[in-house]
């Protein structure tokens, strides 16, 4: 099997265990593979926590939930210096928290105050903790999957605009379609009579880490042609400069997307295209993702908020005026 059959079984097996969310688990995947972070959004029971769950069992990874509470400390993610004594003679040890594992999920994240949100994203950018004055690296396949509820304001923290930014796509959860809310109704009830019969399901191979990287080092050759590269620029200035593209736009955009989403456009196209077996990159690959990318970056006005215009929205309308180049 190639690295990509590889990477595409995994999702297979995270599919069969998670029924009516496929654009999830492939972007979960895509973030994976382009080595960013995702914020994910939806109401309670759609499977977001399941997913990395999923993820976990079927990949060679550590994961780390992490609840985040009101009283939580920033120290409860990154982890203290604890005093240990041996033999008569005592010294400070690092302890480390939660964030040091492959996969962490971060629960409900708006849910603490902001210091402990900065301490969770500056682990997200700077791939690495310093308590004490010393300086501890994460591992080199890092994931962070915050999810956030979208109908729960009071006693929320949210996430501020800058912070937000860190994260390589915000990914949307909807409610399942019909047939696969009764789909996932037969499994549950299938899952009861395995948890019933201890050690008789069968584990499944997992996917080793050394995949993860050979296949990030295939989405790296990823050829992006010129035509294509100024497209993404232009979808990403057109943003900054609403008023030389569409009228409407104009009213509806405050502040527009930073390079962090040039980037994270570019990063996430190669690895759609990568995962749709391809070795170069398509307008219409920059068009599947650009929502996540684009979602959190935007920054609406007043006008907007007011005519009940989303960022979806705002989104949909770039792509029709935006040519590609």
């Amino acid at each position: 099997m190639s690295i990509r059959d590889d990477v595409l079984a995994l999702q297979q097996r995270m599919g069969e265990s998670i029924v009516g969310q496929q654009r999830m688990i492939e972007r979960l995947l895509l973030g994976l593979l382009a080595d960013g972070h995702l914020l994910v959004e939806g109401l309670p029971g759609l499977a977001k926590t399941r997913a990395i769950k999923m993820l976990a069992k079927n990949l060679d990874a550590r994961l780390s939930r992490i609840q985040f509470t009101p009283d939580l400390l920033p120290a409860d993610i990154t982890g203290s210096e604890v005093y240990f004594s041996e033999a008569g003679k005592g010294e400070f040890r690092f302890q480390p928290g939660p964030v040091f594992a492959n996969l962490i999920l971060a629960d409900e994240v708006s849910r603490s105050p902001a210091k402990v949100q900065a301490a969770l994203l500056e682990a997200m950018e700077e791939r690495q903790v310093t308590v004490g004055g010393a300086t501890h690296k994460l591992d080199p396949l890092f994931l962070v999957m915050a999810t956030q509820n979208p109908i729960e304001q009071e006693g929320t923290y949210p996430l501020p605009e800058a912070q937000m930014d860190r994260f390589l796509m915000h990914v949307n959860v909807g409610y399942p379609e019909a047939d696969a809310e009764g789909e996932i109704v037969r499994l549950a009830r299938s899952e009861e009579v395995v948890d019933g019969a201890a050690g008789t399901a069968a584990h499944p191979q997992k996917l080793a880490q050394d995949i993860i990287f050979a296949a990030r080092a295939g989405i790296h050759a990823v050829h992006v042609s010129d035509a294509v590269a100024r497209y993404v620029v232009a979808l990403v200035h057109a943003t900054r400069e609403p008023k030389q593209v569409d009228d409407d736009l104009d009213k509806w955009i405050q502040i527009g997307v930073s390079p962090r989403g040039s980037i994270g456009l570019d990063k996430v196209a190669r690895a759609h295209a990568w995962l749709r077996g391809r070795d170069f990159v398509t307008p219409e690959d920059v068009q599947a993702v650009v929502h996540e990318v684009f979602r959190h970056r935007l920054i609406l006005s007043y006008e907007a908020h007011a005519a009940g215009i989303t960022a979806d929205a705002v989104i949909d309308r770039l792509v029709q005026q935006v040519a590609v180049a």
